[in-house]
């Protein structure tokens, strides 16, 4: 018998049109009276819907700060966590995607801790090489999130931001950012264009596939992750449309399934790499993922038999003799899924040149999920041969 814990943290989700009826008493529930509202310039611009959440939020809403910008600079960070004291904000309400939600989460983590964003993230311990995330203890300003894009981000306690200086991410973790409250609403699903929720899912679908081929999953984990890749292969090649409201809102759920389940699985090289390419060269990290994920599988399959099944179910696959084969079908099913949504074959095609694939490859060892990869990965190298596979 596996042995594993499951033990879930707090989750309010409130869903449709009627959801922010109820962001008032979760505003109470916090204590909060002077929450600011962290958001995009795009969505600020938006006035009837912060009024919305200005008009249901009675009175407690302090301001918004419209800075929020792709990747979650530190620069923008820190000056988020800025303006959360010159408000002397109470709780932040996180409004668009993984950005917004991250940029939220991490300025309250500086305002607590200090502004020093590279002294409190994780680092490898020059002494034993292992990953430390250091405690951040100090109490932290209650989250609350509307979403905007399916990005798993929303129920997360991990705040990844972007470091220009070094072109990196500074992985910052706190379990008291995690969100109090969810709120999703169907006018705030509708606010970005079509290609963004395709990126955001893209991403999610990375992490869905990575939870599955984990060591660490468990049966909970894996029916919340089973269903939410169903979500996401069937609804992703949504065309805009009559159904693409329906389509929104069901991706939004396999981001919270997926979110919320990976929380006991981890992920694996696929988010690292897709994290390290992004970066380096200012491109989606869902669309990074998608390219690389085929041959992070075939590079997994040895090592997570019963994951690669779990997903050949998950895909409606026919049973295929032996994991090799298996894994070629399910890796061959996403390749058409991508070729579906018009992606590129390669990393070449993305402008990502040969030349960088060696930093690529060592600055994603340095990333928290390597260390959960089903396969372990014994140095830089083996990264660098998936890379040039991908390219």
């Amino acid at each position: 018998m596996k042995s594993f814990r499951h033990l879930s943290p707090p989750l309010r989700i409130f869903h449709g049109g009627d959801s922010l009826k109820q962001l008032d008493r979760e505003l109470e529930r916090v204590g909060s009276h002077r929450a600011v509202i962290v958001c995009g310039n795009s969505l600020a611009r938006q006035a009837s819907l912060l009024e919305m959440i200005q008009d249901e939020a009675g009175g407690r809403c302090a301001g918004v700060h419209p800075g929020v910008t792709a990747h979650s600079p530190l620069p923008q960070v820190q000056a988020a966590a800025q303006e959360l004291a010159r408000l002397r904000a109470d709780a932040v309400i996180a409004v668009g995607g993984g950005s917004a939600v991250v940029t939220a989460r991490a300025a309250a983590i500086l305002l607590a801790e200090g502004p020093d964003a590279r002294a409190l993230c994780t680092a490898r311990d020059p002494a034993s090489g292992t990953l430390v995330s250091p405690k951040l203890m100090a109490p932290k300003l209650p989250q609350l999130v509307i979403p905007t894009t399916p990005t798993t981000a929303t129920v997360k306690s991990g705040s990844a931001v972007l470091d220009p200086d070094e072109g990196r991410r500074l992985a910052l973790f706190d379990p008291k950012t995690r969100a109090s409250a969810v709120f999703v609403h169907p006018e705030f699903l509708d606010t970005p264009p079509w290609s963004l929720v395709t990126s955001a899912s893209l991403n999610t679908l990375a992490m869905a596939i990575e939870g599955l081929l984990s060591r660490s999953g468990d049966a909970f984990s894996d029916g919340l992750l089973m269903h939410a890749v169903r979500l996401l292969v069937d609804f992703m090649p949504q065309a805009e449309g009559a159904d693409e409201g329906a389509a929104r809102a069901e991706l939004m759920m396999a981001s919270l399934l997926t979110g919320h389940a990976t929380d006991y699985t981890g992920a694996g090289i696929a988010i690292p790499l897709g994290h390290a390419i992004s970066a380096r060269f200012h491109l989606d990290n869902g669309i990074a993922n998608a390219v690389v994920l085929p041959h992070v599988i075939r590079f997994n399959a040895p090592d997570a038999p019963e994951g690669i099944a779990k997903l050949a179910q998950a895909l409606g696959l026919p049973r295929q003799a032996g994991t090799q084969a298996s894994a070629e079908a399910v890796a061959g099913a996403f390749e058409a899924l991508f070729r579906r949504l018009g992606l590129p074959a390669g990393l070449g095609a993305l402008g990502v040149t040969k030349a960088s694939l060696p930093a690529l490859a060592a600055v994603s060892m340095d990333d928290w999920f390597v260390r959960d990869n089903p396969r372990v990965v014994e140095n830089a190298g083996e990264l660098e041969d998936l890379l040039a596979r991908a390219w």
